[in-house]
């Protein structure tokens, strides 16, 4: 049986090969995919100046994020009714099954985000653009 290790993986080993929602990219860095056995994922999220992605959600996922740069403007609930601005330094939490959006404001800058998923795959329920109408 082999010992635990520390992975170090560096961004040209991050895989984009993992679930996506319209208008965003997302980077899994640590995966089962990258051969690291995890009980939870961890990548980059990032969305391109004056962008925005699709309605989604993350099934049973629960998802933590840290802005590293840029701001986005997120949107959640069952029509799209809350909002609220994310800045670098802000830490976010997507609760499970919470349909939501991002928008990047910007018309110069992308928004960057450390994300941490509470399972080993990311879970991406992409919904129809007319779920909030």
């Amino acid at each position: 049986m082999s010992k635990p290790a520390i992975h170090i993986v560096n961004p040209a080993q991050f895989d984009s090969g993992t679930a996506q929602t319209p208008g965003s990219q997302r980077r899994a860095a640590i995966a089962p995919e990258l051969g690291i056995p995890s009980a939870i994922w961890g990548g980059l999220f990032e969305v391109a100046p004056g962008l925005r992605t699709g309605i989604h959600h993350h099934g049973q996922q629960e998802t933590i994020a840290y802005v590293l740069s840029g701001i986005c403007e997120v949107r959640w609930g069952e029509r799209g009714e809350f909002s609220a601005l994310a800045k670098v330094g802000d830490f976010i939490h997507v609760p499970a099954f919470l349909p939501h959006i991002e928008t990047n404001p910007s018309k110069l800058e992308p928004f960057r985000w450390v994300v941490v998923r509470s399972t080993a795959t990311p879970i991406v329920i992409n919904l129809p653009d007319d779920t909030w109408t």
